[in-house]
């Protein structure tokens, strides 16, 4: 397996219970994977984060995909 490091991605204990955020604001990742997935362009999450770059999204799909790619539930 090879270790990933993400540079954008944070957590802490303090900002949003732990979960895994975008460079310590307060925008989880898997809200912009969800709004992804729901057919939202990069250019629309950014209208709806202002504090996001495209930076941030690209690495969010990128943690997502390496979360599900080390995932051992059946399906």
């Amino acid at each position: 397996m090879v270790a990933t490091h993400f540079e954008r991605i944070t957590s802490s204990d303090g900002v949003m219970g732990g979960q895994p955020c975008l460079r310590g604001l307060r925008i989880p990742v898997a809200t912009v994977v969800n709004m992804v997935a729901d057919g939202m362009s990069t250019d629309e999450i950014l209208a709806a984060f202002p504090d996001l770059e495209a930076a941030d999204v690209r690495e969010a799909l990128l943690y997502a995909a390496e979360a599900v790619r080390t995932l051992r539930t059946p399906v």
